[in-house]
């Protein structure tokens, strides 16, 4: 469009229109008709040579603003001003009619202007909608942004959350595990002072049976001894009770105690020293209830093992066969330091290890909790010199829940018929419970016997566990004599 319209301009075809008709004007009253005609016929084609130029920049500058650009002023401009010129019906114009054409024109010029300002207008309210759009997108961009930051925020808050709830809940169980020790303390204090008075009682019985036998000792006159007869056998005792019948309550009161504070101190001190190798809590709690039962098994045939050697080593002829059982536990009483706990302890420790209902890491040895296994064997040796001893009530997973023999823990579910698996045995002499236990109740426990087969762990036997398998250490045989029986 720039070159023809340049062209237009260097040639300088309206001044050229504009000279021609100022000098036609001059010479109008001076020339002929035909002379002013050829003048009027040459502006006229001048004047087209003009338009044409112009009709040609029309279409350059149409064409380069598009499909639709410049419509309106076409419609509006060209497409009126054409169609006036056709529409012509006589040749000469009045004035009455160019008057007419003169209003039309300034008409379509007003409502041209109108349109343009309302185009205008609408450019304006375009370009401020599209300003707005733009803002919008960079808000919502924004907003995006922020939301996804808020999302890894809550994300890394709802963690947090978690770990603390976690923490809340291994502080609460801890509490409430503290909180059973204080009551069971509480509740050993009237156990202690019973057993206090028993043992008051006690000595003032023996003191006065040790005066009553030093009277007897003064009173006695030096008479030979007797010689009886090969045929019956001689007693060296009297029929008068023996220090183990004597102190049978109150050994069992303090024994019961001692096994209350096991379940309410050792077993926490080993819990929690498991759980640092352990994170599954219920593992950790069936490892301490087999513990327990391998320990009472294990002292168990120990007591039956010295015993046996008890009564080899006494003499039949001196004590008389009906005497030789209790002589034998009374000898065992006076005398519990005879007893190798170390070797039960490494028993208990074999034991555990081929049992198939523990899952315990490799790297981890039971030797952890050989503090709680020590002490167990020793309570359950020095009950087996009770009458009756006390012993551990029969326990297996997936039995039916008995508030006489258990009581539950507290995350058990309490509507859950069921035993899940058990925290503590409980002690019982024949039917009577001594002491109630613990269990866990939850719902899909399933049957489990006691001693039920399956697949054993596939541990290499580190030194210690392998003295659990080897036989026990006999006591020395200069120990075990007749003087200290």
């Amino acid at each position: 469009m720039a070159d023809p319209l340049r062209r237009l301009t260097n040639t300088a075809s309206f001044s050229l229109l504009q000279d021609k008709l100022e000098s036609w004007h001059r010479d109008y009253h001076t020339i002929s008709c035909e002379e002013n005609l050829n003048r009027c016929c040459e502006l006229i084609e001048l004047s087209a040579k003009i338009q044409s130029q112009l009709f040609t920049i029309l279409n350059l500058v149409a064409a380069e603003g598009g499909q639709y650009a410049g419509v309106d002023t076409l419609k509006t401009r060209l497409l009126p001003w054409l169609g006036t010129c056709f529409s012509m019906a006589t040749p000469s114009v009045t004035d009455d009619s160019s008057l007419q054409l003169i209003q039309d024109s300034v008409e379509k010029d007003r409502r041209i202007r109108k349109l343009s300002v309302h185009h205008v207008s609408d450019k304006q309210k375009l370009c401020s909608t599209r300003l707005q759009l733009d803002s919008t997108r960079a808000e919502l961009v924004d907003a995006q942004v922020e939301l996804d930051q808020t999302k890894s925020q809550s994300a890394t808050t709802l963690l947090a959350t978690e770990e603390e709830i976690l923490q809340l809940r291994a502080d609460l169980r801890s509490a409430h595990e503290q909180l059973d020790v204080y009551r069971r303390k509480m509740k050993n204090t009237d156990d202690d002072e019973r057993q206090i008075r028993l043992l008051r009682d006690e000595v003032s019985y023996l003191s006065q049976e040790k005066a009553q036998l030093q009277e007897k000792w003064a009173s006695r006159s030096p008479t030979p001894p007797l010689r009886l007869p090969r045929s019956s056998p001689p007693t060296s005792r009297s029929d008068s009770p023996t220090r183990a019948q004597l102190t049978n309550s109150s050994r069992r009161s303090r024994l019961v105690s001692r096994f209350s504070n096991l379940h309410a101190v050792e077993r926490l001190e080993a819990q929690a020293t498991l759980r640092r190798h352990v994170a599954d809590l219920d593992m950790v709690q069936k490892i301490i209830f087999i513990a327990v039962e391998e320990s009472f098994k294990s002292s168990k045939l120990a007591f039956r093992h010295f015993k046996l050697r008890v009564r080899k080593t006494m003499s039949p002829s001196l004590l008389g066969l009906d005497g030789a059982e209790a002589a034998a536990v009374d000898y065992i009483v006076r005398n519990m330091d005879l007893h190798d706990i170390q070797t039960s302890v490494n028993e208990v420790i074999g034991a555990m290890n081929v049992n198939p209902r523990i899952s315990f890491p490799p790297e981890v040895d039971f030797v952890l909790i050989s503090t709680l296994i020590r002490e167990t064997c020793r309570v359950a040796f020095a009950m087996q010199t009770l009458d009756p001893p006390p012993d551990l009530a029969f326990a297996s997973d997936g039995e039916l829940y008995d508030d006489r023999k258990y009581r539950r823990s507290y995350d058990s579910e309490l509507s859950a018929p069921l035993v899940m698996y058990h925290v503590w045995p409980a002690l019982v002499e024949g039917d009577a419970v001594v002491l109630k236990g613990e269990a866990v109740t939850r719902r899909g426990a399933v049957w489990r016997r006691g001693g039920g087969g399956g697949p054993v762990r596939s541990r290499s036997l580190s030194p210690t566990r392998s003295l659990a398998f080897s036989s026990r250490r006999s006591l020395s045989p200069g120990r075990l004599t007749a003087s200290r029986l």
